[in-house]
């Protein structure tokens, strides 16, 4: 099936983002937003200045407020924050194809985006995308790939060809499980990797911290049924390089923050703080609890943003944990 027009739900850095992804690679783009004076920006300016000062929007690009307006798109892209995704999923009016594009579990239930979406839209064919991407280089044109994973390949391929261009390329599996996995802890293993920089423990530290989160990341994923192989790709290995190797990152901010002495509770009380690793860590604490596997590095990170750790007593449990064979999941 061609995919010619594609709704985008939610008007943040990354649903923008995706506009101009999708708008390069030559469909027709309505994105949907809550706040009036965004898509007069949008539309009138082709500008999204909130969250993406000074890039240039494709003038192709249409907003909208109302979300009545994505009936009879092609596909429908859902760009906004993880926990929110059930709320909005109620909304919308029967989609027939809808990407996920936010990365996390919902914290309430353990359940992975597209369980949620299953539950809200039973009729609809659901894909998720997931990759290293910041959402300002996406914009602006800059080189990048991402992995969409749907159960249903020939969709797949035809969501992946809807999306790439000569500056963004997706790729396709069937293991959805596997690029959601990756998607979401990453976040986690990022605010870990920052609390090391912040507290400045040190390079040899923070590779210690993202490989053996890798780890703890293909033991999740397989645990829920994913591919090593995908969780070893652009939405598992290449997203965590990404996400816990720059300060741009939210997550890898958040962590440099409390390494550096901030409160956690005090910065999840900042206006427009919306971490996704900070809901993601005690969902995937229980998760791994539920499947009895040992994920210490993400449970540090819990126990640190709920305030049961200090830094130097999660520390010294990582540090004094049994000496033991070197096992890559």
């Amino acid at each position: 099936m061609a995919i010619r027009t594609i709704a985008i739900v939610g008007a943040g850095a990354w649903g923008t983002a995706l506009a101009q992804a999708a708008a390069r690679a030559g469909r027709d783009v309505l994105v949907v937003a809550r706040d009036p004076a965004l898509v007069a920006a949008i539309v009138e300016r082709h500008a999204n200045p909130r969250y993406l000062p000074g890039i240039k929007l494709d003038p192709g690009i249409r907003a909208t407020t109302d979300p009545s307006e994505v009936t009879g798109a092609d596909a429908v892209l859902l760009a906004v924050p993880a926990q929110t995704v059930r709320t909005v999923c109620r909304g919308l009016e029967a989609p027939e194809t809808l990407l996920i594009c936010a990365k996390g579990f919902e914290t309430a239930t353990g359940a992975r985006l597209s369980e949620v979406v299953a539950e809200e839209c039973p009729q609809a064919r659901c894909a998720v995308l997931s990759g290293p991407n910041f959402a300002g280089e996406v914009a602006q044109g800059l080189p990048a790939a991402a992995t969409l994973g749907c159960a249903d390949a020939a969709l797949g391929r035809d969501l992946a060809e809807a999306l790439s261009s000569a500056s963004f390329r997706a790729y396709w599996t069937e293991d959805v499980i596997g690029v959601e996995v990756g998607g979401a802890l990453k976040n986690v293993l990022a605010i870990a990797a920052g609390i090391v920089a912040g507290r400045g423990l040190g390079e040899n530290a923070r590779a210690a911290i993202v490989t053996r989160g890798l780890a703890e990341l293909a033991r999740l994923g397989e645990a829920l049924g994913g591919r090593r192989e995908t969780l070893m790709g652009l939405s598992g290995l290449g997203d965590l390089v990404l996400t816990a190797g720059s300060l741009t990152s939210r997550n890898m901010a958040f962590g440099h923050a409390i390494g550096a002495g901030a409160d956690p509770q005090a910065l999840r009380r900042e206006p427009g703080a919306l971490v996704e690793g900070v809901f993601t860590a005690g969902a995937v604490t229980r998760l791994a609890a539920a499947h009895g596997l040992e994920m210490p590095i993400s449970a540090a990170v819990d126990a640190i943003l709920e305030g049961r750790l200090d830094i130097e007593e999660a520390l010294d449990l990582l540090m004094r944990r049994p000496i033991r064979a070197e096992e890559p999941g």
